[in-house]
């Protein structure tokens, strides 16, 4: 059984991937990107796919079924999915829709201490996020819209309407926070952005 937290996002995409058809690093690569899996697992680099393969391999989740050698390509390692990871792949899969897991992002924790700066400097910083969430929020519809037109199912969607929900919640609480401070009704003495005294 797999405890809580075991499986990373990216591991979980992996063996996912891998509970289709066996596959090598470059063919997932490949179908995280046309599938837009990187909007909710971060797969920017290389390196950190092998790693989790690395890691899958070690704990008996995947294993190697063959090393294709073919002049016109680099040497490719082919993984399929064991029994073991099968099994743990749907336990997380369970375990983690079913019930919360503790997560602590960075922005709520930045709130906590927006104290620091001014309420000016506070809400430049909000506009600004809420010029990048709106600008995400566009990039999440556009793919919405385009999946629908191609026909795309609901089921294999359902990723970036979460996305798109928290996205724009997040959006209209920044906004909501920016238009008080402007307005006078959220206010406080600044810390963070006077000079700091030195002691001699």
């Amino acid at each position: 059984m797999v405890t809580r937290g075991h499986l990373s996002p990216l591991a979980i995409a992996v063996l996912a991937l891998l509970a289709e058809e066996p596959m090598h690093a470059y063919r997932m690569q490949q179908l995280m990107q046309e599938r837009g899996v990187g909007i909710v697992v971060n797969v920017r680099n290389r390196s950190g796919l092998h790693a989790s393969l690395d890691r899958l391999a070690r704990d008996e989740l995947i294993r190697v079924r063959a090393v294709e050698r073919d002049a016109r390509h680099p040497e490719r390692t082919v993984y399929e999915l064991t029994a073991h990871g099968r099994e743990s792949l749907l336990s997380g899969l369970r375990d983690n829709l079913s019930t919360p897991v503790p997560e602590f992002p960075l922005f709520p924790a930045v709130v906590s201490f927006l104290h620091l700066l001014s309420p000016e400097a506070a809400r430049t910083q909000l506009d600004r996020r809420a010029d990048a969430l709106q600008q995400k929020l566009a990039e999440t519809e556009a793919v919405l819209d385009a999946s629908h037109r191609h026909g795309v199912p609901r089921l294999h969607l359902l990723e970036h309407e979460y996305l798109q929900a928290t996205t724009a919640t997040e959006l209209n609480w920044v906004r909501a926070v920016s238009r008080d401070i402007a307005a006078g009704a959220l206010t406080w003495e600044p810390y963070g952005d006077a000079p700091l005294s030195v002691r001699p």
